[in-house]
């Protein structure tokens, strides 16, 4: 790992050139994005999400959870950020990564399926109030990536 720490920086856009070392959160975006820990360069965006990642700070540093793996990049670094360190984790076979992406996908149909479902149980305005809710935030998260 080039970087074993990150500064981060609490802003509402992300920079279009993304300065080394630095995690830039956006809470308006539910979007944290920063330069791969392992010196590539390549852009990392971790949306935050119940299926996604979740960001934790405790007034002085950051943590994200899960694990970074970047298994569509060349690199396929894979990394921790806790507490602004970035702990370098073993590297995974073709197979775990698959594996991830079976329950990734596993668990955001189950979770907006029983979004839906419950969603479905309101009164017509609380359910529509709760789709344009979602699609509010991923509409915002498409427009911060496109700026």
């Amino acid at each position: 790992m080039e970087h074993r720490t990150l500064e981060h920086r609490f802003v509402r856009n992300a920079p279009r050139e993304l300065e080394p070392g630095v995690l830039y959160i956006s809470i308006e975006y539910a979007t944290a994005v920063h330069s791969c820990c392992c010196g590539c360069g390549e852009r990392v965006v971790t949306p935050f999400t119940p299926t996604d990642w979740r960001m934790t700070f405790d007034g002085e540093s950051v943590t994200l959870s899960p694990s970074v793996g970047n298994w569509n990049q060349d690199c396929r670094s894979h990394y921790v950020i806790q507490e602004n360190r970035v702990i370098e984790c073993g590297p995974w076979s073709e197979a775990h990564v698959e594996a991830e992406r079976h329950r990734d996908k596993s668990a955001k149909a189950q979770y907006y399926r029983v979004s839906t479902h419950v969603q479905s149980d309101t009164t017509p305005t609380e359910s529509t109030d709760g789709a344009a809710h979602a699609s509010g935030l991923w509409s915002r998260f498409r427009e911060w990536l496109l700026r």
